[in-house]
């Protein structure tokens, strides 16, 4: 007797790195899930744990949704480190991840499957779209710091104005081939990770979002500034010995129309 056929994967894996988010994470989780279940294609989420001391862990074992949610452990520390333990992990042909905060609004989400499989290969969220909504983007230093940030590392990342938005998707395939030669650790890996998709011969493009700066970021201009910089030297010195495709003036650029549906946090 011929054994059932194994039902088939899910077409698209959303990755949330998690350090200490057992607060936010099941407003979060909440909000993915009934986004995701609207979706025309099956869809499943990777909570990655980045060695919590809070009750991340448990609150993901416990998850009970509309979506399949399954925990991934990594000890390494770090939003990198996290992020490519999950991607390397996935299966699906559509990938992606984003901040367990959902300070993007989901509603993109209908869009950038379209672009994805349309053959798009990486899609982007981007604050500094012109047909992008900002509400509370920080203290004006970081403000400043993030836009000294974005123009020193244009080159690397494809021409990208927005490399730090936590909403970006790949091609399957492309990502998990990318991530494997990510050495970024920190809040820095989003321009190795998309140097390596350009090297590679990916077009970025950068879609408009709804963004909506939320409480309890665990990133700090005055702690993490130096390790970011340390970051950047090194990223450039591996972009100078590897070699990139020369850089477009500016990313490929996509105005969504995306459903009227609550922001983040409404309700």
């Amino acid at each position: 007797m011929d054994a059932s056929p194994s039902p088939p994967g899910p077409s698209l894996e959303i990755v949330i790195p998690a350090y200490n988010e057992a607060r936010r994470l099941p407003l979060g989780l909440a909000l993915l899930g009934e986004r995701l279940k609207a979706l025309p294609v099956a869809a499943e989420v990777i909570v990655v744990d980045n060695a919590s001391t809070d009750e991340t862990a448990e609150i993901v074992h416990g998850w009970r949704g509309p979506v399949p949610v399954r925990l991934l452990y990594c000890a390494e520390r770090g939003k990198g480190a996290a992020v490519r333990t999950g991607l390397l992990a996935t299966r699906a042909p559509y990938v992606g991840f984003c901040d367990a905060d959902m300070a993007t609004d989901l509603a993109a989400l209908d869009g950038v499957l379209d672009l994805l499989a349309g053959g798009r290969s990486v899609v982007v969220g981007s604050r500094r779209h012109a047909r992008s909504v900002v509400e509370g983007y920080g203290q004006p230093l970081r403000r400043i710091g993030a836009l000294a940030f974005n123009l020193a590392i244009r080159d690397l990342a494809g021409g990208v104005p927005d490399t730090q938005c936590g909403f970006k998707f790949f091609a399957g395939p492309l990502a998990r081939d990318a991530v494997a030669d990510l050495r970024t650790t920190g809040f820095t890996f989003d321009v190795e990770l998309l140097l390596h998709c350009v090297r590679r011969g990916a077009e970025i493009t950068d879609v408009p979002v709804e963004w909506r700066d939320m409480p309890g970021t665990t990133f700090s201009m005055r702690r993490h500034s130096v390790g970011v910089l340390r970051d950047l030297l090194r990223i450039r010195r591996l972009a100078a010995a590897v070699g990139t495709r020369p850089a477009p003036a500016a990313p490929s650029s996509i105005a969504l129309t995306v459903p009227d549906t609550p922001g983040p946090g409404a309700g």
